[in-house]
């Protein structure tokens, strides 16, 4: 029965030390989302395309499928 004693101590102290790592961790995130809110990660936007440009891609888009189509009957 020591032995077992001795496993349920082991695991035990394994599992405080596994909360104070934890607790570390915490901290660590708390300190680092109060610096910015994001940690310093920045959000990249998406590009915001002209109706000119939107149009012009459109059309080389249609060009390739025309393209592929026509190849395709072949």
């Amino acid at each position: 029965m020591s032995t077992l004693n001795q496993v349920v101590q082991q695991l035990q102290a394994k599992r405080r030390q596994t909360e104070r790592e934890l607790e570390q961790i915490g901290q660590a995130i708390k300190a680092l989302t109060s610096l910015g809110g994001t940690a310093g990660l920045v959000v990249r936007k998406k590009p915001t395309f002209s109706k000119a440009a939107r149009a012009s891609i459109a059309a080389a888009q249609r060009a390739r499928w025309r393209k592929w189509k026509a190849a395709q009957k072949k």
